[in-house]
């Protein structure tokens, strides 16, 4: 039997600019080596993260000064840092907090950018025009400087992060649903929704909302990546998580002054977050690939 063509969700000929999603056909095999792999490792270590620090079996911040700057082994995977602590437990012990933060500050401008796009793509005129300009202010501001603009009023800590991660991703998501919803707002459903006299609300969240969700979902571990990348960043700067709580940017920071003579304390953390963020990326861009997926954000 051959395949089943894939399904266009919305017209074909959208203006420049507007998302574009297709839907792969139902038989395509989800199943791939790169994705096992990836899977793996995500649950390896968020698992082991998350069991260490809730049963406190890691104890990160215990120092053991005799055993002070030793190179990796068996007994310490990552070696030890200037007092002593195992740099390995340390790193394991900061994946659940810099995950946390990388799903809260990206859930907050998910399912907000995404209701704003969609209510801004639905109703049009002046509304979208004022609110799309909005979104475009905050995303013309370059997104560090932005997050450090809003650590500068909470001050070093995750408050500032959170705030400014959330505010600074939603122009983001609600690009994505502005440019799907205006196309979808022309599709022969919403239009026989508006004919039998639904709500604004009910067309919006019931009609259109599921076929802007999936790209908004796929797109949502690109930005998960971005931010733990940007947590790690302002960590490393003395802004993100404070010492003594281990955090991946924090740990690497710990390891600058001794980078010729103890390398392992910022080299290994340092790739054991590249790996982890790329087996996201990589989760992220399968199903990106198995759903046809190819989402470019709305003026």
């Amino acid at each position: 039997m051959s395949e089943p063509a894939s399904v266009l969700v919305g017209p074909a000929g959208k203006s420049a600019g507007q998302p574009a999603v297709e839907v792969a056909p139902s038989g395509r095999r989800w199943y791939s080596g790169g994705l096992g792999i990836a899977v793996a490792i995500l649950v390896v270590t968020v698992g082991a993260s998350l069991i260490g620090n809730l049963f406190d079996l890691l104890h990160p911040n215990v120092p053991h000064f005799e055993n002070a700057l030793q190179a990796p082994s068996l007994d310490n995977p990552f070696g030890t840092d200037a007092v002593g602590r195992d740099v390995f437990i340390r790193t394991l012990s900061a994946t659940v907090l810099d995950i946390q933060v990388g799903l809260v500050t990206t859930a907050i401008p998910l399912v907000l950018g995404t209701l704003l796009g969609a209510l801004f793509g639905y109703v049009g005129g002046m509304a979208d025009s004022v609110g799309m300009r909005v979104m475009d202010v905050i995303l013309a501001i370059p997104l560090l400087v932005f997050v450090l603009a809003i650590v500068a009023i909470y001050g070093p800590g995750l408050t500032g992060i959170y705030v400014g991660l959330s505010i600074a991703n939603i122009p983001v998501f609600a690009r994505i649903a502005r440019g799907e919803m205006g196309v979808l707002r022309e599709q022969q459903f919403i239009l026989a929704a508006k004919t039998l006299g639904f709500g604004r609300a009910r067309i919006i969240f019931l009609h259109a909302l599921p076929h802007i969700v999936k790209p908004a979902l796929v797109f949502s571990l690109a930005t998960l990546v971005g931010n733990v990348a940007a947590l790690a960043a302002l960590s490393y700067l003395g802004l993100g998580v404070q010492p003594p709580t281990a955090e991946w940017g924090a740990i690497i920071a710990d390891g600058q002054t001794q980078l010729l003579t103890a390398w392992w304390i910022s080299t290994l953390p340092g790739l054991f977050m590249v790996v982890v963020l790329g087996a996201i990326y990589l989760i992220g861009e399968t199903l990106t690939e198995r759903l046809d997926l190819h989402v470019s954000g709305g003026a």
